[in-house]
Formats: structure tokens, sequence, C-alpha cells
């Protein structure tokens, strides 16, 4: 897909502040500092709209960025963050399951995860209660720039096997600074539109 605009629309904590035009949207979910916010600038061909830092725990809102005016990517908070305190975890837990229950517009979640690592308690905990509200899930394992190319195999099989991951759903290997996995990406995304 040619990326031609690409906004930030709202960073909004509760349904009446979410946008209400009736256009497909995207949730990012991952851990803290996983690439979530790299990917969204690579897929639109932008360095920084979503911003990316260092510091873990950075998106406590959910962020909704408007591409071509034909959908939404939506960047939710990271989890398993461990210096955010037990009350605010909750906050954004109760966020996160009113968006991914009750949005109409939502298509599929991309699960972000990092290539490197088996993924987490915490990612095999989201990717099941994404399967739990019969959400289409689509993995993208990401930092694949940071991996030799013989060893992808192995580490998206134990991506695989440690999700549990079913067949129908998409595992895309990604890298935030080669762009390898965008076409891939965007054409699972145009699957779901």
């Amino acid at each position: 897909m040619k990326v031609t605009s690409a906004d930030i629309v709202i960073s909004a904590v509760k349904p009446e502040q979410y946008p209400t035009e009736p256009i497909p949207e995207f949730a990012l979910a991952g851990r803290s500092n996983v690439g979530k916010s790299s990917f969204i600038n690579k897929m639109i061909n932008r360095k920084s709209l979503a911003r990316t830092s260092s510091k873990p725990g950075k998106t406590q809102t959910l962020n909704f960025y408007i591409i071509n005016d034909q959908l939404h990517f939506v960047d939710v908070p990271g989890y398993g963050y461990a210096k955010v305190s037990k009350t605010e975890r909750e906050a954004w837990g109760r966020m996160l399951e009113t968006y991914f229950t009750s949005r109409k517009q939502l298509r599929a979640a991309l699960l972000i995860v990092d290539l490197r690592h088996p993924p987490t308690k915490d990612d095999i905990a989201m990717y099941n209660f994404l399967k739990h509200y019969e959400l289409p899930c689509i993995v993208v394992a990401t930092k694949a720039d940071k991996i030799p190319k013989g060893k992808w195999q192995k580490h998206l099989k134990v991506t695989r096997e440690t999700l549990n991951l079913d067949q129908d759903d998409q595992l895309i290997l990604f890298s935030g600074e080669t762009g390898q996995g965008k076409e891939q990406a965007w054409g699972t995304l145009k699957s779901f539109m």
C-alpha cells in the first residue's frame, strides 16, 4: 500500500473519545519497548509520527493514527512494564479490555513480539485474550535484523510453538530497520479491510 497521508488523530482513554469514522482499525499490542511505534513508522514511511522511546511505558493512552483516510492504527499501552503502579496497570487493563471487546471498527489485532526471544508470559496471555474474544490476530515478530538470516526459521518456530499459534493466524517476520516484512504486513492488513 502506498501511504500518502498519515496523522495522529487522538490519544484516547475512554470510548467517548474514540474517532467516529466507520473505517477499519488495527490495534497494535505488545510488551513495552518491543517496537510497536517503530512498526507504525516503518509501515507509513515516516521517521517519527509514532514516538519511539528508549524508556519503556511511554504509551499510556490509545493512540489513533489515520492512514490515507482509509484505516486507523491504534497503538495501545505496552504491557509487562514493572515500573508502573498496580493501580495504573489495572486501569490500562480495563481501558484495553473495553477497547478490544466493544470496538466495532476493530478488524484485527497485531501482536508485536521480539523475534530474538521466546514470547513472554504476558505475550501468551495477550494472545489467549485475543483468541478468547475471537479477535483475528496477526503476530508480527520484530527485530529480524538483529538475528542472522539463517536462524530466522528457528526463531519463528519457537514463536509459533510458544504462543501455540492457530493455523489461521499469520506470523510475519519484520524489521523496522530494513523494512523486511512490510509488504507482507500490508497484504495481510488489506485482507481484513
